[in-house]
Formats: C-alpha cells, structure tokens, sequence
C-alpha cells in the first residue's frame, strides 16, 4: 500500500488518497471502508444517450471519476478486485449524480477514501504500508509420495498445488525424483521471495538435494523446518513455530495462531479468558483484558449498521486499550479466524479472573 496523501476535512473527517499494490492491499481496504463512507476514483459507466444510433444498445461505457456514498463493500479474492457500491455523491458529470454506481478497483489504481478513522483503521493502513516492503512466501511441505505447496499473504494462506506420487513397490510406484520434479516446477512458477521446506523425517532433505541440482535459483531461496505433518497441519506447525516470522516479520497469521492456541488452552484449563460480546464487555469495563482478539469481519458488521451484539464493539476496542490492553484483529480467511467466530467473534486473555 502506498498513501499519496492524507488531510483533515470538515467534520473532523479524514481523507486518505491511497495506492493498492497487491490483493492483500484490496483485503485491507474491504475491511477499512464502512457504508457512510465517502469513496472516489477513476471508473467506467454506461451513458445512455439520445442518439438513434445508440438507443438500442443501452447506451455506451465511458471514463469519468465519481465519488461515492458507500452503501456495500465487496472483496472478490478471485477476481482481484475490490467492488465498492453506493450513490454517487459527487461526479465529472452531473446528469450521474443520485444513481447507484460500483467502482471496482484493482492493483495500483487511485482510491480517495473520506471518513472517520478509527484507530483499528489506522493501524491496518500502516501496516499495509509497512508490509510492502516484505517478501513474499511460500511454503512446501513434504513426505514420503505427497507434497503440498502454500502460499502467505496477509488475508491469510491458501493453498497453490497438491502432488501426489506414491512411492516403492507396486503397480501405481513412481520414483522419488518424479515428485521432487514436479515440486520443484511449482516452486518455480510461484515464483516467491523466500520459501519454507518443511516435513518429518529426512524426505525434505532429499528434495532439497535434488532443487539444489536441478533449480539452484529456487534452492537459494529455502530454508527447512522440521514438522510432523503435511499440508494445513503442516503449515500449522509452521507458523507456529516463528519460521514465517523470520522471512516476512510483518505477517500477523503466526500471531493469530499462537493467540488462539493460548485461548484454547485457558478456555480448556478454565483459566484468565473471557469470549462472547458481554462477557468480553464486562472484561474491558473492569481493566482485566490483557490481550483483546476480534474477528475483522465482525467488526465489519457491526460498524456497518447490522449490529448482532448488544454492546458497541468501537467502545470495547477503546476501553481496552485506554486501560493498557493490547488489541489484535484476526482475519476471517484464516484457521485461527474461523476458530474465533465460532466463540462469537470477539474473545480475551485476562490479567485475572472475573468472578
């Protein structure tokens, strides 16, 4: 994320001019603009005219920047896009002002952003801006006739390649180099900054010897992590043994994963924890929250005028951190994120037990 500027506008509000430069960069803008928002860029629209040529064709898509009130937000990972939905507030023409437009933005395209920013927000954008600087990654995981191969972003990790070639003796055998082969061309496709081999036993070992042989450029890139599982149970352990952290330090999944561990393990001791929206409420208004965990998605309704809780979320966030609590905003795309929904979306570490 890059800003291009920032200034303070009537109200109070703030107005960030701001450059996305990858989909982790979209992800953070889907949960940063809320409805009520005021949104504006460069987009496209179709103009109907009173023209017989055109009068049967609905008319014909051109250029014009709009500005939006935001009414929806939508972050298509798959499309890699963000769509932004609302009435146009503002606009190079006139005739277009009252109608319901999306601006769908993309990598490296302008986007205004006018509205109250909230410390959370703030945060979000920073380290957006922050992590651009870091490598990207990718993490394989290996044994004995399969290899799984992951990739990192911000918005969590998702899986890139499954290789399956059994190994041995019998009618469906393949030799060893047939999977490190194909491993090796998915490496390379990923094309990633720094890679992560990880597995049990000494497999990984042999598949690095054999990337060192055939695709040095690649081989220079891995570090190896020792693991006793594959695939998401593997990059599990991964992550949560800090070797993410070592290569792309801005990540905040390892984090996410050592959080939920540490609440489940209090939740199963019936220790210093408090989950639920009252429950955690009640822990803020008493200064016992140490470390306060809230899903982003959560905070996206709530803020977004479909409120499920009966307590206010923003005061929460901001009692605990006024009463020297720590916040983490967990991303609904990754295991440690399904985990908090499932215990309402908002959970905390205590400094001592509420009775």
């Amino acid at each position: 994320m890059r800003i291009a500027d920032r200034h303070t506008v009537e109200g109070g509000r703030e107005r960030y001019t701001l450059v996305p430069e990858s989909l982790d960069d979209l992800w953070h803008l889907a949960h940063v603009i809320e409805p009520g928002d005021r949104v504006a860029g460069d987009t496209t629209r179709r103009i109907q005219r009173n023209d017989e040529q055109l009068r049967d064709t609905g008319g014909e898509r051109e250029h014009i920047w709009a500005e939006l009130e935001v009414e929806d937000v939508e972050f298509a990972k798959f499309a890699n896009r963000l769509r932004v939905s609302g009435v146009i507030a503002e606009c190079s023409r006139e005739d277009q002002l009252g109608h319901h437009h999306t601006i769908n933005v993309e990598d490296h395209e302008e986007l205004e952003i006018e509205k109250r920013w909230k410390p959370d927000q703030r945060e979000r954008i920073e380290d957006a801006v922050e992590a651009t600087e870091n490598p990207d990654v990718a993490i394989a995981t290996v044994e004995e006739g399969e290899a799984h191969v992951h990739t990192v972003a911000q918005y969590g990790t998702e899986e890139r390649a499954t290789i399956t070639a059994p190994t041995g003796k019998g009618e469906y055998a393949r030799p060893r180099s047939e999977l490190f082969a194909e491993l090796t061309d998915v490496l390379r496709r990923q094309d990633a900054e720094a890679i992560i081999l990880a597995g049990p036993g000494f497999t990984k070992q042999d598949a690095l010897a054999y990337i060192r042989d055939e695709a040095p450029e690649v081989a220079e890139k891995i570090t190896t992590v020792d693991t006793s599982s594959v695939g998401d149970r593997g990059v599990h352990e991964v992550l949560k043994r800090g070797a993410v952290d070592e290569v792309q330090r801005e990540t905040r999944i390892a984090e996410e994963s050592d959080l939920i561990d540490a609440l489940m393990e209090a939740i199963a001791e019936g220790a210093k924890v408090a989950y639920g929206p009252e429950q955690v409420a009640k822990a803020a208004d008493f200064g016992a929250i140490d470390h306060l965990l809230v899903l982003d998605e959560a905070l996206r309704v709530e803020r977004g005028g479909e409120a499920e809780w009966d307590v206010d979320a923003d005061e929460i966030l901001e009692t605990t951190e006024q009463k020297g609590g720590e916040v983490t905003v967990f991303s609904s795309e990754f295991a440690p994120g399904r985990q908090l929904s499932n215990l309402g979306g908002i959970a905390a570490l205590l400094r001592y037990r509420l009775e």
